[in-house]
């Protein structure tokens, strides 16, 4: 395929050079002359690890080159994938200016000169850019009557996943290929250009495409911090923490696994909480700071207090909870924010009802019990018998488990509001009337 690669930085030289080092012919454009010319002499205009090999091959097999004229390396190409800078605003907002500059650069290329043979173009962010910038800037720059006359426009989000110093590798070995677009020839288009990576090309919103990198760069800085502060924390106490972290990364069924990582309601139980406050006890007394902990606990906070607002919000007065232990298929209670929930509703005068397949009032012993007594005494009169008993006159239902009965006595009821707060009810629930994921 024929591509024209607009910017000429650390992720456009990386990807201009590695498309044509698989057989694309690659045409690289920047405003800087001096990035043209170190290409134009088969040299990297960036410092990478690998990058000055594959450029020098890229140059040398006339699969790759470089130019300032826009018009040059638009003509008759398949593909612009737009890989110019995205910094940060005064405000902390992404500055689109380059990415705007070079959308109309390219429609301005276009009008004068001509399209490739099929007639079909796809532009294609690999810049970082905000969800909505798909449909608020990038496909309205082609829309309708902007669209130069012979050119059909396709538009697509497909991010990178390039870290500096190990561009090339991972170039050539990404943790997947994710194309966002409605369109079925772009995403055609993008999956034969990339096809070389042997990767499952995972199709997805426009939207789900621009998310995940900030999703992807927030958690490794979020690990980053994390790291350093447990660091701070053990120290303190005689603990080398890079062996506690070689071995923590070794757990792959918990710690670095998909467990955790899905959008819900709080977390709870016996020991996330309690060992949370007992490392910030830790901090304080050996006088070390560590925001991150306690902006955890503060985020969970936020999470119940969303949902009694969301509920507050509705107008209605009468609720019904499904499901009451902190997760399925455990009759623990202590500290389950579901638990929290029920109590704060209580204290605002709203009228409750609850139903767990699991919870009998009467089994409970020991810490579990105390828990209970403490924050729900009155247990034995909210609880009821089965799911239809609980749905019974509610206008909002807080769904917390995806149990078989508890789902068809739900359907059945059809309430004015559901809010689920577990993301696994299925597509039955997910399109009653009233229905709103905690989170999505």
């Amino acid at each position: 395929m024929k591509v024209a690669v607009f910017g000429l930085g650390y992720v456009g030289t990386v990807t201009a050079a590695g498309l044509a080092s698989r057989g694309h012919e690659v045409v690289g454009i920047d405003v800087d002359p001096g990035k043209v010319e170190a290409i134009a002499s088969g040299r990297s205009p960036v410092v990478e690890p690998g990058i000055e090999e594959l450029i020098a091959e890229g140059v040398s097999a006339r699969r790759l080159r470089a130019t300032t004229d826009t018009r040059e390396a638009v003509a008759g190409a398949d593909v612009s994938l737009i890989c110019v800078g995205t910094p940060s605003a005064a405000s902390g907002d992404t500055d689109l200016t380059y990415v705007r500059r070079a959308l109309e650069d390219l429609r301005q290329a276009m009008l004068v000169t001509a399209p490739p043979a099929s007639g079909r173009h796809a532009v294609v962010m690999r810049s970082t850019v905000p969800p909505g910038t798909g449909a608020g800037v990038v496909a309205p720059a082609f829309a309708g009557e902007l669209c130069p006359e012979g050119w059909t426009v396709g538009t697509a989000m497909c991010p990178e996943f390039l870290r500096e110093g190990v561009g090339v590798k991972d170039f050539f070995d990404p943790p997947f290929v994710v194309v966002g677009t409605a369109d079925d020839a772009v995403a055609a288009d993008l999956t034969e250009l990339f096809a070389f990576l042997d990767r499952d090309v995972r199709r997805v919103e426009v939207g789900t495409a621009e998310a995940l990198k900030y999703a992807c760069n927030a958690f490794h800085a979020t690990k980053v911090s994390f790291a350093n502060e447990m660091a701070r924390v053990f120290r303190f106490h005689g603990v080398d923490s890079r062996e506690v972290m070689e071995i923590f990364v070794e757990d792959t069924k918990l710690n670095i696994a998909p467990t955790y990582l899905r959008p819900g309601f709080a977390y709870g139980g016996s020991c996330l909480p309690k060992d949370l406050r007992a490392l910030q006890h830790f901090a304080r007394v050996s006088g070390v700071d560590v925001p991150l902990l306690a902006g955890t606990a503060l985020t969970n906070e936020m999470v119940v207090r969303g949902v009694v607002e969301r509920i507050i919000a509705t107008g209605h007065r009468r609720v019904a909870i499904l499901g009451l232990s902190f997760k399925m298929d455990t009759d623990d209670l202590r500290e389950s924010p579901n638990v929290e929930l029920a109590e704060r509703l209580i204290g605002k005068g709203y009228d409750v009802t609850i139903y767990d397949p699991i919870i009998n009032p009467d089994r409970l012993v020991g810490a579990n019990r105390r828990h209970v007594e403490a924050k729900l005494p009155h247990l034995n009169r909210l609880l009821a018998c089965d799911p239809g008993e609980a749905l019974a006159g509610a206008e909002v239902v807080v769904v917390a488990s995806s149990d078989p009965g508890l789902l068809a006595a739900l359907e059945a009821a059809s309430p004015r509001v559901v809010i689920d707060l577990h993301g696994r009810l299925g597509d039955a629930v997910e399109a009653l009337p009233g229905y709103e994921g905690v989170g999505w």
